[in-house]
Protein backbone atom coordinates (compact mmCIF):
# COMPACT_ATOMS: atom_id res chain seq x y z
CA UNK A 1 0.00 0.00 0.00
CA UNK A 2 1.28 3.61 -0.96
CA UNK A 3 1.03 6.57 1.18
CA UNK A 4 1.11 10.20 -0.66
CA UNK A 5 2.39 13.32 0.66
CA UNK A 6 2.48 17.13 -1.06
CA UNK A 7 5.60 18.87 -0.92
CA UNK A 8 7.23 22.09 -1.52
CA UNK A 9 10.12 22.62 -3.38
CA UNK A 10 12.85 25.47 -3.12
CA UNK A 11 11.23 26.90 -5.97
CA UNK A 12 7.86 27.32 -4.51
CA UNK A 13 6.28 24.75 -6.33
CA UNK A 14 4.08 22.03 -5.16
CA UNK A 15 4.68 18.60 -5.93
CA UNK A 16 3.26 14.85 -4.99
CA UNK A 17 5.64 11.75 -3.67
CA UNK A 18 4.61 8.59 -2.36
CA UNK A 19 6.03 6.46 -0.17
CA UNK A 20 5.39 2.28 -1.35
CA UNK A 21 5.98 -1.36 0.41
CA UNK A 22 6.95 -3.72 -1.62
CA UNK A 23 7.17 -6.46 0.63
CA UNK A 24 10.21 -8.44 2.58
CA UNK A 25 13.78 -8.28 1.27
CA UNK A 26 14.64 -12.03 1.44
CA UNK A 27 18.16 -11.86 2.08
CA UNK A 28 17.43 -9.08 5.24
CA UNK A 29 14.12 -9.97 6.21
CA UNK A 30 13.83 -6.29 6.34
CA UNK A 31 10.36 -4.42 4.67
CA UNK A 32 11.05 -2.96 1.35
CA UNK A 33 9.89 0.50 0.88
CA UNK A 34 10.84 2.66 -2.07
CA UNK A 35 10.01 6.73 -2.46
CA UNK A 36 9.17 8.28 -5.62
CA UNK A 37 9.08 12.26 -5.74
CA UNK A 38 8.23 15.10 -8.46
CA UNK A 39 4.49 14.18 -9.56
CA UNK A 40 2.61 16.96 -10.21
CA UNK A 41 -0.70 15.63 -9.10
CA UNK A 42 -1.80 13.10 -6.59
CA UNK A 43 -3.42 11.35 -9.59
CA UNK A 44 -0.13 11.34 -11.55
CA UNK A 45 1.75 10.15 -8.30
CA UNK A 46 -0.90 7.34 -7.80
CA UNK A 47 -0.71 5.93 -11.29
CA UNK A 48 3.17 5.30 -10.64
CA UNK A 49 2.49 3.81 -7.86
CA UNK A 50 -0.05 1.09 -9.13
CA UNK A 51 2.23 0.15 -11.91
CA UNK A 52 5.33 0.23 -9.32
CA UNK A 53 2.94 -2.19 -7.14
CA UNK A 54 2.40 -4.58 -10.46
CA UNK A 55 6.37 -4.94 -11.52
CA UNK A 56 6.99 -5.60 -7.88
CA UNK A 57 3.65 -8.57 -7.48
CA UNK A 58 5.26 -10.17 -11.14
CA UNK A 59 8.77 -10.28 -9.61
CA UNK A 60 10.22 -7.31 -11.68
CA UNK A 61 13.59 -5.72 -9.77
CA UNK A 62 12.46 -2.31 -9.02
CA UNK A 63 15.57 -1.56 -6.34
CA UNK A 64 17.86 1.07 -7.91
CA UNK A 65 15.08 2.11 -10.68
CA UNK A 66 16.45 6.10 -9.86
CA UNK A 67 20.29 4.82 -10.70
CA UNK A 68 22.46 7.57 -12.64
CA UNK A 69 24.12 6.33 -16.17
CA UNK A 70 27.48 7.26 -14.00
CA UNK A 71 26.76 5.42 -11.32
CA UNK A 72 26.27 2.27 -13.52
CA UNK A 73 29.53 3.13 -14.84
CA UNK A 74 31.45 3.43 -11.98
CA UNK A 75 30.11 -0.18 -11.10
CA UNK A 76 31.24 -1.84 -14.33
CA UNK A 77 34.56 0.10 -14.09
CA UNK A 78 35.31 -1.35 -11.25
CA UNK A 79 34.84 -5.13 -12.38
CA UNK A 80 36.13 -3.60 -16.03
CA UNK A 81 39.46 -2.99 -14.58
CA UNK A 82 39.86 -6.69 -13.72
CA UNK A 83 39.55 -7.90 -17.11
CA UNK A 84 42.53 -5.80 -18.97
CA UNK A 85 45.95 -4.01 -18.42
CA UNK A 86 46.68 -1.14 -16.50
CA UNK A 87 47.60 1.21 -19.52
CA UNK A 88 44.18 0.20 -21.01
CA UNK A 89 41.81 0.67 -18.06
CA UNK A 90 43.46 3.90 -17.71
CA UNK A 91 43.04 4.98 -21.47
CA UNK A 92 38.98 4.02 -21.05
CA UNK A 93 38.44 6.18 -18.10
CA UNK A 94 39.44 9.03 -19.75
CA UNK A 95 37.30 8.26 -22.28
CA UNK A 96 34.25 8.38 -19.78
CA UNK A 97 35.69 11.24 -18.18
CA UNK A 98 36.17 13.21 -21.47
CA UNK A 99 33.22 12.56 -23.90
CA UNK A 100 31.19 9.91 -22.24
CA UNK A 101 29.98 11.26 -18.79
CA UNK A 102 29.56 14.64 -19.90
CA UNK A 103 27.15 13.93 -22.43
CA UNK A 104 25.04 10.79 -20.21
CA UNK A 105 26.24 11.06 -16.62
CA UNK A 106 24.26 13.01 -15.25
CA UNK A 107 21.17 11.09 -16.55
CA UNK A 108 19.06 8.46 -15.06
CA UNK A 109 20.21 5.12 -16.84
CA UNK A 110 16.54 4.27 -17.32
CA UNK A 111 15.44 7.72 -18.52
CA UNK A 112 18.33 7.89 -21.40
CA UNK A 113 16.66 7.54 -24.65
CA UNK A 114 17.61 6.23 -28.69
CA UNK A 115 17.50 9.98 -29.09
CA UNK A 116 19.94 11.07 -26.64
CA UNK A 117 22.47 8.54 -27.66
CA UNK A 118 21.96 9.43 -30.83
CA UNK A 119 23.06 13.30 -30.39
CA UNK A 120 25.95 11.83 -28.42
CA UNK A 121 27.93 9.66 -31.12
CA UNK A 122 26.78 12.03 -34.12
CA UNK A 123 29.05 14.97 -32.20
CA UNK A 124 31.79 11.86 -31.39
CA UNK A 125 32.08 11.60 -34.83
CA UNK A 126 31.91 14.80 -35.90
CA UNK A 127 34.85 15.72 -33.42
CA UNK A 128 36.83 12.10 -33.23
CA UNK A 129 36.13 10.26 -36.39
CA UNK A 130 38.59 7.70 -35.66
CA UNK A 131 37.66 7.20 -32.10
CA UNK A 132 33.76 7.59 -31.96
CA UNK A 133 32.99 3.76 -32.26
CA UNK A 134 34.94 3.14 -29.17
CA UNK A 135 33.31 5.35 -27.53
CA UNK A 136 29.72 4.27 -28.35
CA UNK A 137 30.77 0.55 -27.94
CA UNK A 138 31.73 1.36 -24.30
CA UNK A 139 28.11 3.01 -24.04
CA UNK A 140 26.93 0.06 -25.20
CA UNK A 141 29.17 -1.95 -22.53
CA UNK A 142 27.04 0.25 -19.58
CA UNK A 143 24.11 -0.61 -20.75
CA UNK A 144 24.52 -4.56 -20.88
CA UNK A 145 25.87 -4.06 -17.57
CA UNK A 146 23.07 -1.91 -15.95
CA UNK A 147 20.68 -5.09 -17.42
CA UNK A 148 22.40 -7.91 -15.77
CA UNK A 149 21.87 -5.78 -13.00
CA UNK A 150 18.27 -5.27 -13.15
CA UNK A 151 18.47 -1.41 -14.03
CA UNK A 152 16.93 -1.89 -17.29
CA UNK A 153 15.11 -3.76 -19.69
CA UNK A 154 16.47 -3.40 -22.64
CA UNK A 155 19.50 -1.81 -24.29
CA UNK A 156 18.76 1.34 -26.26
CA UNK A 157 21.58 2.02 -26.73
CA UNK A 158 22.05 -0.95 -29.65
CA UNK A 159 19.43 0.75 -31.68
CA UNK A 160 20.92 4.08 -32.62
CA UNK A 161 22.31 4.48 -36.23
CA UNK A 162 26.43 4.59 -35.92
CA UNK A 163 27.50 6.78 -38.55
CA UNK A 164 30.20 5.48 -40.64
CA UNK A 165 32.90 7.76 -42.26
CA UNK A 166 33.30 7.81 -45.57
CA UNK A 167 36.54 6.85 -47.85
CA UNK A 168 37.87 10.23 -48.30
CA UNK A 169 39.38 10.80 -51.83
CA UNK A 170 43.08 10.32 -52.83
CA UNK A 171 45.95 7.88 -51.14
CA UNK A 172 46.50 7.29 -47.78
CA UNK A 173 48.97 7.90 -45.98
CA UNK A 174 51.57 4.61 -45.99
CA UNK A 175 53.38 4.40 -42.93
CA UNK A 176 56.62 2.74 -44.25
CA UNK A 177 59.70 2.94 -45.60
CA UNK A 178 60.87 0.80 -48.65
CA UNK A 179 64.68 -0.69 -48.05
CA UNK A 180 66.09 2.23 -50.26
CA UNK A 181 64.50 4.77 -47.91
CA UNK A 182 65.49 2.76 -44.97
CA UNK A 183 69.06 2.43 -46.07
CA UNK A 184 69.13 6.29 -46.60
CA UNK A 185 67.57 6.86 -43.20
CA UNK A 186 70.79 5.09 -41.52
CA UNK A 187 73.05 6.61 -43.81
CA UNK A 188 72.17 9.75 -41.60
CA UNK A 189 73.17 8.16 -38.29
CA UNK A 190 76.38 7.77 -37.34
CA UNK A 191 77.15 4.85 -35.32
CA UNK A 192 80.34 6.13 -33.62
CA UNK A 193 79.02 9.20 -32.35
CA UNK A 194 75.23 7.80 -31.47
CA UNK A 195 75.32 3.92 -31.09
CA UNK A 196 72.45 3.92 -28.93
CA UNK A 197 70.38 6.00 -31.21
CA UNK A 198 71.56 4.03 -34.11
CA UNK A 199 71.04 0.71 -32.05
CA UNK A 200 67.38 0.94 -31.22
CA UNK A 201 66.45 1.92 -34.90
CA UNK A 202 68.04 -0.97 -35.85
CA UNK A 203 66.07 -3.31 -33.53
CA UNK A 204 63.03 -1.49 -34.94
CA UNK A 205 63.95 -2.32 -38.72
CA UNK A 206 65.18 -5.35 -38.29
CA UNK A 207 63.30 -7.07 -35.59
CA UNK A 208 60.08 -5.60 -36.19
CA UNK A 209 59.31 -4.67 -32.22
CA UNK A 210 56.35 -2.74 -31.05
CA UNK A 211 57.83 0.52 -29.64
CA UNK A 212 57.16 -0.37 -25.90
CA UNK A 213 58.61 -3.51 -26.64
CA UNK A 214 62.23 -2.09 -27.57
CA UNK A 215 62.23 0.25 -24.55
CA UNK A 216 61.41 -3.06 -22.30
CA UNK A 217 64.45 -5.15 -23.11
CA UNK A 218 66.89 -6.01 -20.72
CA UNK A 219 70.38 -7.44 -21.82
CA UNK A 220 69.19 -10.95 -20.27
CA UNK A 221 66.56 -10.45 -23.39
CA UNK A 222 69.06 -10.91 -25.48
CA UNK A 223 70.99 -14.33 -25.97
CA UNK A 224 74.72 -13.83 -28.12
CA UNK A 225 75.06 -17.64 -28.04
CA UNK A 226 71.83 -18.30 -29.83
CA UNK A 227 71.74 -14.90 -31.66
CA UNK A 228 67.68 -14.07 -30.47
CA UNK A 229 66.25 -11.93 -28.73
CA UNK A 230 62.87 -12.76 -26.19
CA UNK A 231 60.05 -10.47 -26.27
CA UNK A 232 57.79 -10.79 -23.39
CA UNK A 233 57.24 -7.12 -21.77
CA UNK A 234 56.66 -3.66 -22.90
CA UNK A 235 56.74 -0.13 -21.67
CA UNK A 236 53.32 1.55 -21.50
CA UNK A 237 51.59 4.57 -19.48
CA UNK A 238 49.88 3.49 -16.60
CA UNK A 239 47.30 5.57 -14.03
CA UNK A 240 48.47 9.47 -13.46
CA UNK A 241 51.17 8.98 -16.76
CA UNK A 242 53.53 6.99 -14.55
CA UNK A 243 55.28 4.73 -16.78
CA UNK A 244 54.93 0.81 -16.41
CA UNK A 245 56.17 -2.68 -17.56
CA UNK A 246 53.21 -4.81 -18.34
CA UNK A 247 52.53 -8.13 -19.99
CA UNK A 248 52.98 -7.54 -24.41
CA UNK A 249 49.52 -6.50 -26.25
CA UNK A 250 48.41 -10.65 -26.58
CA UNK A 251 49.49 -13.96 -25.99
CA UNK A 252 51.51 -14.53 -29.67
CA UNK A 253 52.86 -11.14 -28.82
CA UNK A 254 55.37 -13.58 -26.58
CA UNK A 255 57.72 -15.13 -29.01
CA UNK A 256 61.37 -15.23 -29.78
CA UNK A 257 63.53 -13.73 -32.38
CA UNK A 258 66.02 -14.51 -34.74
CA UNK A 259 68.86 -11.71 -34.70
CA UNK A 260 70.88 -11.38 -38.22
CA UNK A 261 74.54 -11.06 -37.33
CA UNK A 262 75.20 -7.26 -38.34
CA UNK A 263 71.70 -6.29 -35.36
CA UNK A 264 73.51 -8.61 -32.78
CA UNK A 265 76.91 -7.46 -33.68
CA UNK A 266 75.82 -3.84 -32.79
CA UNK A 267 73.98 -4.34 -29.82
CA UNK A 268 77.19 -6.26 -28.76
CA UNK A 269 79.21 -2.92 -29.33
CA UNK A 270 76.58 -0.74 -27.71
CA UNK A 271 76.46 -2.94 -24.37
CA UNK A 272 80.30 -1.88 -24.20
CA UNK A 273 79.89 1.64 -25.02
CA UNK A 274 76.85 1.70 -22.58
CA UNK A 275 78.80 -0.16 -19.57
CA UNK A 276 81.90 2.65 -19.88
CA UNK A 277 79.01 5.48 -20.28
CA UNK A 278 77.20 4.53 -17.21
CA UNK A 279 80.07 3.47 -15.19
CA UNK A 280 80.81 7.57 -15.74
CA UNK A 281 76.79 8.45 -14.33
CA UNK A 282 77.39 6.05 -11.33
CA UNK A 283 75.55 3.10 -12.36
CA UNK A 284 76.89 -0.34 -12.64
CA UNK A 285 75.14 -2.01 -16.34
CA UNK A 286 76.33 -5.50 -15.55
CA UNK A 287 72.90 -5.75 -13.16
CA UNK A 288 70.33 -8.15 -13.56
CA UNK A 289 67.46 -6.73 -15.65
CA UNK A 290 69.33 -3.96 -16.81
CA UNK A 291 67.50 -2.04 -19.24
CA UNK A 292 69.13 -1.86 -23.15
CA UNK A 293 67.89 1.76 -24.18
CA UNK A 294 67.52 3.73 -20.17
CA UNK A 295 67.56 7.05 -19.74
CA UNK A 296 70.51 9.46 -18.33
CA UNK A 297 69.17 8.19 -14.58
CA UNK A 298 69.34 4.30 -16.11
CA UNK A 299 65.31 4.30 -16.00
CA UNK A 300 62.88 3.92 -18.33
CA UNK A 301 63.08 6.31 -21.89
CA UNK A 302 60.16 8.58 -22.21
CA UNK A 303 57.94 6.72 -24.86
CA UNK A 304 58.14 9.66 -26.96
CA UNK A 305 62.10 9.74 -27.40
CA UNK A 306 62.09 7.82 -30.60
CA UNK A 307 59.79 9.87 -32.01
CA UNK A 308 61.54 12.75 -31.16
CA UNK A 309 64.55 10.88 -32.74
CA UNK A 310 62.83 10.17 -35.60
CA UNK A 311 61.72 13.44 -36.43
CA UNK A 312 64.74 15.43 -35.91
CA UNK A 313 66.55 13.07 -38.55
CA UNK A 314 63.71 13.02 -40.70
CA UNK A 315 63.28 16.79 -41.06
CA UNK A 316 66.80 17.58 -40.92
CA UNK A 317 67.15 15.51 -44.46
CA UNK A 318 63.53 16.30 -45.65
CA UNK A 319 62.75 12.36 -45.78
CA UNK A 320 59.17 11.17 -46.33
CA UNK A 321 57.19 11.00 -43.18
CA UNK A 322 57.00 7.73 -40.86
CA UNK A 323 56.17 7.22 -37.91
CA UNK A 324 58.01 4.70 -35.46
CA UNK A 325 55.61 2.23 -35.43
CA UNK A 326 56.11 2.50 -39.56
CA UNK A 327 59.75 0.93 -38.91
CA UNK A 328 57.21 -2.15 -38.01
CA UNK A 329 54.95 -1.68 -41.11
CA UNK A 330 58.32 -1.32 -43.43
CA UNK A 331 60.00 -4.71 -41.06
CA UNK A 332 57.02 -6.53 -42.66
CA UNK A 333 56.74 -5.38 -46.32
CA UNK A 334 60.62 -6.30 -46.20
CA UNK A 335 59.96 -9.64 -44.88
CA UNK A 336 57.58 -10.55 -47.92
CA UNK A 337 59.99 -8.60 -50.35
CA UNK A 338 62.46 -11.35 -49.32
CA UNK A 339 60.07 -14.12 -49.63
CA UNK A 340 58.93 -14.57 -46.41
CA UNK A 341 55.56 -16.69 -45.57
CA UNK A 342 52.55 -15.03 -44.17
CA UNK A 343 53.42 -17.38 -41.20
CA UNK A 344 56.77 -16.65 -41.23
CA UNK A 345 55.94 -13.22 -40.98
CA UNK A 346 52.75 -13.72 -38.32
CA UNK A 347 55.30 -15.32 -36.05
CA UNK A 348 57.95 -13.14 -35.99
CA UNK A 349 56.02 -10.23 -35.97
CA UNK A 350 53.65 -11.65 -32.83
CA UNK A 351 50.20 -11.28 -33.82
CA UNK A 352 47.29 -13.00 -32.96
CA UNK A 353 46.07 -14.61 -35.97
CA UNK A 354 46.80 -14.19 -39.85
CA UNK A 355 44.00 -12.13 -40.73
CA UNK A 356 45.62 -9.48 -38.63
CA UNK A 357 48.71 -9.80 -40.69
CA UNK A 358 46.76 -9.93 -43.97
CA UNK A 359 44.73 -6.52 -43.09
CA UNK A 360 46.85 -4.38 -41.58
CA UNK A 361 50.48 -5.08 -43.25
CA UNK A 362 49.31 -5.29 -46.89
CA UNK A 363 52.56 -2.59 -48.42
CA UNK A 364 54.82 -4.11 -51.15
CA UNK A 365 57.28 -2.40 -52.94
CA UNK A 366 57.49 -0.76 -55.93
CA UNK A 367 59.56 -3.60 -57.63
CA UNK A 368 57.27 -6.28 -56.47
CA UNK A 369 54.15 -4.48 -58.33
CA UNK A 370 56.24 -4.40 -61.39
CA UNK A 371 57.77 -7.77 -61.10
CA UNK A 372 54.01 -9.02 -60.57
CA UNK A 373 53.27 -7.47 -63.99
CA UNK A 374 56.01 -8.69 -65.80
CA UNK A 375 55.11 -12.35 -64.47
CA UNK A 376 51.20 -11.65 -65.67
CA UNK A 377 52.67 -10.68 -69.12
CA UNK A 378 54.98 -13.26 -69.58
CA UNK A 379 52.17 -16.28 -68.71
CA UNK A 380 49.94 -14.35 -70.66
CA UNK A 381 52.27 -14.16 -73.59
CA UNK A 382 49.84 -12.57 -76.12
Amino acid sequence: MASYKQYETKQGKKLWKFDIYLGTDLQTGKPKHTVRRGFNTKKEASLAASRLELEASRGAIVKDNNISFQTVYEQWYQAYVNTVGESTWNRTAGMFDNHILPALGKYRIRTITIAQIQRAVNDWFKIAARNYKRWYNYVVDVFEFAIKHGYLEKNVAKLITVPKKRESAGDKFENFWDKDQLAEFFSYLDPTLEMEKYTLFRVYAFCGVRRGEALALTWNDISFKDSTMRINKTLTQGEKGRQIIQAPKTRNSRRTIDLDPKTLNDLKEWKTIQKRKYLMLGFNTLQPNQLIFANNKNGYKSLNTPAKWLKSIRVAHNLTKVTVHGFRHSHCSALFSAGATIKEVQMRLGHADVATTLNIYTHVTKNQNKEVANKLAHYLDF
